[in-house]
């Protein structure tokens, strides 16, 4: 079957695109121009007691220049490429009137990745004498990102929030993949086992602004839109990303209380840098509300109640390498809708000694026609994560438990497995683990995610739909981070994985029996700052997945399967 690529931009998407950031500037910019005009005014009022017979009064036309510390050997005059002294450029001084200030950040993210990671062989294999579904499945990842962000902000800042902000940050990204079989990097086997390319994107433009006070104590409502991050609980369990979307946000109680309403008209990414292609809309509505209660039962312990809303439309979409992504190319591909809805209780803190953070999401709803279950399905999943640690001076002890539940009958009209909006939890060892930072792909699909613990089966958690019947996980983790000097830190973990159920894979890949243990999975991280600040953070970090018998019954092999990167991040 031939499979023909649409074009990338869809011209009403793209419309509503426009008119979307249209009337967000159009509705909110007149109010930050005013307000910088009115500060960029002289004080006449000001002036104008300086002239009458007030003793003791000096007129202090530039009260963040004119006032400065007498001259000694500890003053250092800053410059504009100077910035850990006085600098325009890194808001130290306004740069228009008293009260509107200019944030320049511009950093570079050099990162490579060696990678084994089981691989199809494909319809025109590398290695003519592979007699396997897999073939070989070493792979190196090179990534290149200069960020570039401007921040303008006015208002004084010292004890109350900002009035208005607006920021752009633009990335300007290259990354290269090499694979060792053909039809990985591409649909068209033509193009061989390697590509290169590059991408610009919008990851934050958003403009905010402080709408009014509700106590004497600067307790206040805000409202932020346009391109933004926003991640829905502590960890990034369900929600973690830069999008589209109107926030409104507040707190009360003396900043005890915290809350926000999210609206995100999702967009869609681009499939080699992951980044957002600002203009091009997909079919998919999130709607977040959460409320953070600090201090409660004890001081020290945040506690947070959120509800998600995912609706994701029906919609056709290939990636940028050809592959089709929505809907799945699993059982009998359709053009599906899904409406999920997230009721969760999480929290973060301490109790005494005890670190603990721990998370609960039951999801309810319905998915028009699920590709597994060649059916109309109700949803009903659980996902529950607890972490417990102690510190003892620069060492921390931790375990851990992550449940995501599975689906037993695949047939039966309910989807039991959970799984996530967009994800990206800091969990269990994060990025450094092998199981969450790689993409385990199987027929089509994703076994597993990157950057993700759900063994999900979508075919991808940021351009796919969601997938509730799937088998499960239950990870147990130990831990023990290091911070080994002022520069250097060591995060060490060991995590068990295992599916909750099978039977979903037994299905897919039509095999009597598949065993439940996935492996061990190792990693060990290390952040090093040299300069003692966050101007250059060099990250590395080793991970490797011994498999157990459910991961050999799929995959067919029992090699120790490994990642190791490097991350070299410079900001000025």
């Amino acid at each position: 079957m031939t499979m023909r690529t649409p074009p990338r931009y869809n011209v009403s998407k793209t419309g509503r695109g426009v008119l979307t950031y249209t009337l967000l500037f159009v509705l909110l910019a007149p109010s930050f121009i005013g307000t910088a005009y009115s500060q960029a005014q002289p004080d006449t009022t000001r002036q104008e007691s300086a002239q009458s017979n007030v003793p003791d009064f000096v007129v202090m036309p530039d009260r963040w220049r004119d006032i400065q510390p007498p001259p000694s050997e500890f003053t250092v005059d800053g410059h504009w490429y100077d910035p850990y002294n006085q600098n325009v450029l890194k808001g130290d001084y306004p740069i228009i009137g008293q009260n509107t200030f200019f944030i320049l950040t511009a950093s570079v993210d050099n990162f490579v990745e060696a990678i084994r990671t089981p691989t199809p062989s494909g319809v025109s294999t590398l290695d003519p004498e592979s007699r396997t579904a897999f073939g070989n499945g070493n792979r190196l990842i090179v990534n290149e990102n200069l960020k570039l962000s401007f921040e303008f902000y006015g208002g004084q800042t010292a004890f109350r929030p900002r009035d208005w902000e607006l920021k752009v940050t633009a990335f300007f990204n290259l990354n290269y993949a090499n694979l060792r079989e053909n039809n990985g990097v591409n649909i068209d086997v033509r193009k061989g086992d390697d590509r290169t390319a590059t991408h610009i994107a919008f990851q934050e433009l958003f403009i905010e602004k402080h709408l009014f006070d509700v106590s004497d104590r600067f307790d206040f409502v805000s409202l932020k839109a346009g391109i933004q991050r926003f991640s829905s609980d502590f960890r990034g369990f369900v929600f973690s990303d830069f999008n589209l979307g109107a926030r409104l946000f507040g707190n009360t109680g003396s900043n005890r209380i915290q809350w926000n309403l999210m609206y995100l008209p999702m967009l869609e990414k681009e499939t080699n840098s992951e980044l957002n292609t600002v203009f091009d809309r997909r079919e998919q509505e999130v709607l977040i509300g959460n409320l953070y209660i600090q201090d409660l039962l004890t001081l020290g312990y945040t506690t947070q109640f959120s509800l998600h809303y995912n609706n994701d439309k029906p919609s056709t979409h290939y990636d940028e390498n050809g592959f089709p992504v929505r809907p799945s190319l699993v059982g009998f591909p359709r053009e599906h809708e899904i409406k999920a809805y997230y009721a969760g209780w999480s929290g973060d803190g301490h109790f005494g000694s005890l670190n603990i953070t721990h998370a609960f999401y039951q999801v309810f709803g319905d998915d028009s026609f699920n590709p597994f279950a060649n059916r109309d399905i109700s949803l009903n999943a659980q996902m529950a994560a607890a972490e417990l640690s102690v510190d003892d001076d620069w060492m921390r002890f931790k375990v851990s438990g992550f449940y995501a539940s599975g689906d037993s009958d695949p047939e039966d009209g309910e989807g039991k497995g959970f799984d996530a909006i967009v994800d990206q939890p800091f969990f269990a060892g994060g990025p450094f683990s092998y199981w969450n930072s790689q993409r385990v792909g199987l027929q089509g699909v994703g076994l597993v995610q990157k950057l993700s613990f759900l063994p999900s089966l979508r075919s991808s958690k940021l351009e796919g739909q969601a997938n509730f019947v799937n088998p499960g996980l239950l990870l147990l983790n130990v831990g023990y981070d290091a911070e080994i000097s002022q520069k250097l830190k060591a995060l060490l973990n060991v995590n068990y994985l295992r599916f909750v159920d099978t039977a979903v894979l037994q299905n897919f890949l039509n095999q009597p029996r598949i065993h439940k243990q996935i492996g061990f999975d190792y990693s060990l991280g290390i952040v090093y700052r040299p300069f003692l600040n966050n101007n250059a953070i060099f990250t590395f970090g080793i991970a490797a997945l011994s498999p157990m018998d459910g991961f050999k019954d799929i995959y067919e092999t029992s090699d120790v399967q490994f990642s190791s990167f490097a991350s070299l991040v410079f900001t000025y």
